[in-house]
């Protein structure tokens, strides 16, 4: 039903545009326009003056094909690698790159279409969270605070620190590369203290389906302190989750300090276990990730230099930062600490005078 609305809503827009273009019609008609189409559907509802003014900001702001074709090609609209997106991508006509938007756009609620259009005006970022809304199913209330946790900035190339492209075939190491973000919100988590690893791990299990919206597309939770024999011992994974897209096993480990060189081994090694031991033969070698507080990205890229197989590694976020424009124009604790006791001395000075 909501498709159908959608694309209804699509060839409404569209006709207010170009009969607006055609004929000249002002805004004024869309008064008219929805005095009639009340009238003729008294029982279907949505056909306000408002309501039809956002039809037509839909239509205009999606029916540019000049302005979407490199957004289709870049983000992962279509299911395959981003090479060969952009190689097909190229070849469509005008009106298929529309297309493709289009129907796009119909898989996600109306409500869901309207936040976006107001909250962003950048093409890539609308798409993606078009994309990303539908394949994750989020709610209207996710979908807004992804947008403010800025997800799309997260999934970026800038700042992920990984070695994908050595240590899998380049198809997969693209696929890989777009499934890791630079970095994880888990505010939803609801941390404003220091705490331990464990505990940080049982509050991810407490709220794991938050957790996997924040990890995205694909990822299907299989263990926690997973365990891998090798020899006589015994070695835990923190979480372990199996990805549908990529086809692999991947495993987590979450370090409450900063990057440290010898993550990377211990990840390099839990990953040689799995492959010998769990991965099917059908599967892509396993990927791990390693989320971490902190990361310098030259510690990280000397610490898996030599690393065979794909690790990635990520900070994460428990706590709200402050917008860029802002930090280093507010006081720090000290200097706020500073000038409340300068003002309290000044205080007792005029009291004694």
């Amino acid at each position: 039903m909501n498709r159908e609305l959608i694309l209804l809503y699509w060839d409404i827009g569209r006709g207010i545009v170009e009969k607006q273009e055609v004929l000249g019609w002002g805004e004024s008609v869309i008064d008219r326009l929805s005095g009639d189409l009340r009238q003729a559907f008294p029982e279907t509802k949505g056909f306000s003056p408002r309501n039809l003014r956002d039809m037509k900001r839909l239509f205009s702001a999606y029916s540019n094909a000049r302005i979407w074709r490199q957004p289709v090609a870049e983000l992962p609209v279509m299911e395959m690698p981003a090479s060969n997106r952009r190689q097909v991508v190229a070849k469509l006509k005008e009106s298929e790159v529309i297309e493709k938007l289009r129907q796009l756009i119909a898989e996600i609620p109306w409500g869901h279409n309207l936040l976006i259009l107001n909250k962003l005006s950048e093409p890539n970022k609308r798409l993606y969270y078009i994309y990303t809304s539908f394949r994750c199913g989020w709610t209207r209330s996710v979908l807004l605070n992804q947008i403010k946790a800025d997800a799309y900035g997260r999934s970026l190339a800038e700042g992920k620190a990984h070695n994908f492209p050595v240590a899998l075939p380049e198809h997969l190491a693209e696929q890989a590369e777009e499934a890791l973000k630079s970095s994880y919100n888990l505010e939803f988590l609801g941390i404003g203290r220091e705490i331990k690893e464990l505990e940080l791990e049982n509050r991810l299990i407490e709220k794991l389906k938050g957790f996997i919206l924040e990890l995205g597309y694909g990822f299907c939770f299989v263990s926690r302190q997973h365990r891998l024999l090798a020899g006589n011992k015994e070695y835990l994974v923190d979480l372990l989750f199996y990805h549908r897209y990529l086809k692999c096993l991947v495993a987590i480990e979450l370090k409450i300090g900063e990057f440290k060189p010898e993550f990377a081994g211990k990840m390099d090694f839990y990953l040689n276990v799995l492959n010998e031991t769990e991965r099917a033969s059908d599967d892509n070698p396993s990927i791990g990730i390693i989320l971490c507080a902190e990361k310098d990205d030259v510690v990280v890229e000397f610490a898996l230099k030599s690393k065979t197989n794909p690790i990635g590694v990520a900070e994460y976020q428990l706590k709200p930062t402050l917008p860029k424009e802002l930090k280093g124009k507010l006081p720090t604790a000290k200097e706020l600490g500073e000038a409340i006791g300068l003002h309290a001395k000044r205080l007792g000075r005029s009291k004694k005078s």
